[in-house]
C-alpha cells in the first residue's frame, strides 16, 4: 500500500502503453476490453488511495528515495485525492460511452484518452510547480490529437486555436517557473511556501512577476476572462466523449489556482500575501458575465453546455477571491457537481444530435425522437442539476457558494451574479428542452441511431452523481471543509510535508 500514490498516474501509462503495443493496438475490441479494465482499476484505485487519506491523513511519495525538496514528489491529501477520485469516476463514466462506438472515428483513441487522464491525475497530485508543468504539457498533448478526433474542418479549426493559445500558455509558464526558481532556489510548493515570507525589496517584486505570470496561465486553462474565447468552440467541435472529458479541463487550471496561490502566496507569504485576490475578484466576476451572455446566446445545446462550464469555471474562481475555508469547501463541492453534470450533458446532447437527423442539436424544428421518453428524463435531470433547483446538488453547491461571501460587499456582488446565471441556465434550458421534445414534426429520421446500453449506462453514472451528492451531502461536505482546512493550513501540510522533511 505504500505505493498505492502513484498508482492513479501509473495504471493509465501502463494500459496506454499497452495498447499501443501489438496485437492490442490492431484490434479495436482488445482496446475496449484494456480500456474498460484500465478505468475500471483506476477508479478501484482512486477511491482506496480517497479512504487511505481521509483515515491516515497526507500520504507523501518520493520517487527514487529522494525526499523533497530535492526529490520528485507526490503529494496526496484530501483535496488531491477527491479531485483524482473524480477524474477517475469521470474516464469510467465516458468510457463506457465511447465503446459503444464513439472511439471508431481516428486511431489511438484509448491511448490518448489514457495518456491525458495520467495528466490530469498527476496535475491534481504532484507536490512541485515543475512537475505540474510536465503534467499540463502531458494532458495538453493527448488533448491535441484528441480533440481531432473524427476529422471535419471545425475540429481542425478548433483546434488550431486552442494549440496556438496553450503553446504561448505553455512559454509563460516556464518563464514564471525561471523566475520564481531563481528568487526561491526551489520549486517544491511546500519548500516555496516556506521561503516566500523571507523575501524583500526588489527579490519580491520579482518573485511578484513570476506569480503572476502563472496566474495568467492558469487563467488560461481555467478559461478565465480575457483567455476564455477558446472554450465554446473547442469544447462544442469535439467529439462527445472528448467534450466529456475536457469537463475536467477546467478544473486543473481551477485547482492550480487554489493549490499555488493558497498554499504559497496565501495569507503567510509576507510582502506577496495574496497577490492574486484583487485580479480573481474582477477577472471571476466578469467571466460569469460573459459566460451568462454566451448562454443566453447558445444556438445549440454542445454550445450551450460549453458556455454552463465557462459560467462554473466564473463561480469558482470566485470561492478563490474569498479566500476563505468556507469558500473552497463550497468550491470543491461544487468543482465535483459540475464536473460530473457538465459531462453528463455533452454525451446527452451527442444522442439527442443522433436523433434528430441533420438539425442534430441545434435549437430548430425537427424530427421526433426515437427513444423521447429515455432521452427526455435523462434531458430533465441533466438540466435540473445545472440550473441548481432543489433537490439535486447543484442547488447544494449554490447554497454553499452563496453562503461563502464574509462581508456586504462580497454578498453585493457574488449572489447577484450566482442567482443570475441560474436564472440563465433556467430560462435557456427550458427554452432547449421545449424546443427539441415539443417542436418536431413528422416520424423519426431514417438515420436516427438508438442509444445503445453501454451509453445509458455511462450517461446514467453520471446523472445518478447528482442525487448520491445530496443524499451524502453531509458526509461530502464535511470531508470537504476538511480537506479546505487542510490546504489552508501551511503547518498542517506545508504541502505536509512530514515534520522535518524540509528545514
Amino acid at each position: 500500500m505504500q505505493h498505492l500514490s502513484i498508482f492513479p498516474i501509473l495504471i493509465p501509462l501502463l494500459f496506454g502503453a499497452i495498447m499501443l503495443l501489438p496485437p492490442i493496438s490492431r484490434d479495436l475490441t482488445s482496446q475496449r476490453i484494456s480500456a474498460v479494465t484500465g478505468t475500471l482499476l483506476l477508479l478501484i484505485s482512486s477511491a482506496v488511495l480517497l479512504f487511505k487519506v481521509d483515515h491516515e491523513g497526507v500520504q507523501l511519495y518520493a520517487l527514487g528515495g529522494w525526499q523533497a525538496p530535492f526529490g520528485i514528489a507526490l503529494v496526496a491529501d484530501r483535496m488531491s485525492t477527491l479531485l483524482v477520485s473524480v477524474s477517475s469516476f469521470l474516464a469510467f463514466a465516458v468510457m463506457l460511452f465511447a465503446i459503444a462506438g464513439r472511439d471508431k472515428g481516428g486511431a489511438y483513441f484509448h491511448p490518448l484518452f489514457m495518456f491525458q487522464i495520467m495528466g490530469i491525475n498527476g496535475a491534481f497530485l504532484t507536490g512541485d510547480i515543475f512537475n505540474l508543468f510536465v503534467f499540463f504539457e502531458v494532458l495538453l498533448i493527448a488533448s491535441y490529437a484528441l480533440l481531432v478526433h473524427s476529422g471535419g474542418k471545425q475540429k481542425t479549426q478548433a483546434a488550431l486555436h486552442y494549440v496556438i493559445l496553450n503553446l504561448v500558455g505553455s512559454s509563460l509558464f516556464l518563464f514564471g517557473l525561471g523566475i520564481l526558481y531563481g528568487t526561491l532556489g526551489t520549486l517544491n510548493m511546500a519548500d516555496m511556501a516556506i521561503k516566500v515570507g523571507q523575501l524583500e525589496g526588489e527579490t519580491a517584486t520579482l518573485a511578484k512577476t513570476g506569480a503572476l505570470l502563472l496566474l495568467v496561465v492558469f487563467g488560461l486553462k481555467a478559461a478565465m476572462l480575457p483567455m476564455h474565447f477558446w472554450l465554446p468552440k473547442t469544447y462544442s467541435s469535439a467529439s462527445a466523449p472528448v467534450a466529456a472529458l475536457f469537463a475536467i479541463m477546467t478544473k486543473v487550471g481551477i485547482y492550480s489556482i487554489f493549490r499555488v496561490f493558497t498554499l504559497i502566496f496565501g495569507d503567510e507569504a509576507g510582502e506577496l500575501a495574496n497577490i492574486a485576490t484583487p485580479w480573481l475578484w474582477a477577472l471571476a466576476l466578469l467571466t460569469i458575465t460573459i459566460g451568462t451572455v454566451g448562454v443566453f446566446a447558445s444556438p445549440s445545446l454542445k454550445v450551450l453546455s460549453a458556455n454552463l462550464v465557462m459560467v462554473s469555471s466564473g463561480s469558482l474562481l470566485a470561492c478563490a477571491a474569498i479566500g476563505s475555508e468556507v469558500a473552497t469547501s463550497a468550491a470543491l463541492y461544487y468543482m465535483v457537481h459540475s464536473t460530473l453534470a457538465s459531462a453528463g450533458l455533452f454525451l446527452l446532447a451527442d444522442l439527442l444530435a443522433r436523433q434528430r437527423g441533420k438539425a442534430e442539436d441545434r435549437f430548430v424544428r425537427s424530427r421526433a425522437f426515437l427513444q423521447p421518453r429515455l432521452l427526455g428524463f435523462g434531458f430533465a435531470i441533466s438540466a435540473l442539476s445545472l440550473i441548481g433547483m432543489p433537490p439535486l446538488s447543484g442547488f447544494v453547491g449554490k447554497v454553499m457558494m452563496l453562503q461563502a461571501t464574509q462581508t456586504t460587499v462580497q454578498t453585493m456582488w457574488v449572489w447577484p451574479l450566482i442567482l443570475i446565471g441560474s436564472l440563465a441556465a433556467l430560462i435557456t434550458l427550458s427554452r432547449a428542452g421545449t424546443t427539441l421534445f415539443w417542436r418536431h414534426s413528422g416520424s423519426v429520421a431514417p438515420e436516427a441511431e438508438p442509444a445503445k446500453a453501454t451509453e445509458i449506462a455511462g450517461i446514467a453514472l453520471l446523472l445518478l452523481a447528482s442525487p448520491v451528492l445530496v443524499l451524502f451531502g453531509g458526509e461530502i461536505s464535511a470531508f470537504t471543509l476538511q480537506a479546505a482546512a487542510n490546504v489552508h493550513d501551511i503547518l498542517f501540510s506545508a504541502y505536509g510535508l512530514l515534520p522535518g522533511a524540509i528545514q
